[in-house]
This record gives C-alpha cells, structure tokens and sequence, in this order.
C-alpha cells in the first residue's frame, strides 16, 4: 500500500514537472551560494539548462567551501524524489571528481580575483 501511494507521488510530480522524468542528469551546472540557515556553501542548479533552475543540488561541503560564493561547477547529478510535500533535489554523482565548469572559466576567474579583474587587466594593457 505504501509503495502504491509512493509511486502515485512521483509520478504526479513527472506529470507536473515533465522535464524531470529521468533520473540521472549529464553536465548539470550548479552555482555556489552561502546558506545562512544552514551556515555552510551550497550548491543550487543555474537557469537556462533543460531542468528547472534553483533546484538544491546535495555535494560534500568541503569541496565547494575551497571556492568563492558564485563559482559555477559542472556535476553529473542523480535526481531524488522524496514525495507529496518535498522538493525533488540532485545528488552530486561522482562527488570526489566534481570541478569547476570550464565553460565558465573567465566568469569564475572574475569571482575569484573580483569582478574587476578583467577590467584592471585590460587597463595595464592599454598603459603600456
């Protein structure tokens, strides 16, 4: 009886949420974020991908604090559905190996050395 009802909500949330019917996605991208409540980095899924933006994406800790707030990562991530009354949420695959997206390396670059590195860069440039 409770697997019936449980299958019932993960297929009620497939039918509202049609992009997340698998379960395993390739080359998610995931913006790090400082989460007061919880007081530890967090990762949270970026817009313009093929699955809803701001969804929570569950990573160790340790390898997102070595990096600034606002550094993108690329995860291979296994999605959870927990229920009626939870957000579905990704789990980091391969964890060990996640790094930063190299698709957004000049951006990373900014946030790391702050956003006018590149500008001071090309000012030196043109002093010379």
């Amino acid at each position: 009886m409770i697997n019936k009802r449980l299958k019932l909500m993960q297929l009620s949330l497939v039918d509202e949420v049609p992009e997340l019917n698998k379960i395993f996605f390739l080359d998610v991208f995931a913006e790090s974020y400082f989460d007061s409540s919880k007081k530890r980095m967090r990762l949270n899924t970026i817009n313009g991908q093929n699955i809803p933006c701001n969804l929570k994406v569950s990573c160790p800790t340790k390898l997102v604090s070595n990096y600034p707030e606002g550094t993108i990562f690329k995860l291979d991530a296994r999605l959870v559905r927990r229920g009626e009354g939870h957000h579905p949420y990704f789990i980091a695959v391969n964890r060990n190996n996640m790094q930063r997206a190299l698709e957004f390396f000049d951006y990373n670059l900014k946030v790391q050395n702050g956003f006018d590195y590149i500008m001071t860069k090309k000012k030196k440039k043109a002093s010379k």
